[in-house]
This record gives C-alpha cells, structure tokens and sequence, in this order.
C-alpha cells in the first residue's frame, strides 16, 4: 500500500471517529436516562472526538504525498 492510500485511510478513520462521537454525545446528552451511563458514553464520546481531531491534525501537517 502506498504512502498516499495509508493517508487516506487513516484520514477516513479519523472522519469515522468524529462521527461515532458526534451519534454518541447525541445519545449521551439526550436518550440516556441513567446517570452512571451518560458518564461513560459521554467520556467514550469525547475521547473520540480528541483521537479523531489528533488523526486529523496528523494528516494534515505531515503534507502531500510525492
């Protein structure tokens, strides 16, 4: 695999963490009624997010690909 598809790859994996925690942090702050769950589902959610946005900064700060 290239260097530019790993790129992409990685790229996508971050846009799908995004995305789990921006459905997760929904169900955390809106349909989850017990407290103890809300905690973990948020604290799941937020952790994605951070990892996602960290991939992200990765590839775009490590530049095209020759």
């Amino acid at each position: 695999m290239s260097e530019s598809m790993f790129k992409m790859w990685v790229s996508i994996a971050g846009m799908g963490l995004m995305a789990i925690a921006m459905v997760v942090i929904y169900f955390s702050r809106y349909k989850i009624k017990f407290k103890f769950l809300k905690a973990i589902t948020a604290i799941i959610a937020y952790l994605c997010l951070i990892i996602g946005g960290l991939i992200m900064v990765y590839v775009v700060f490590t530049g095209p690909t020759s």
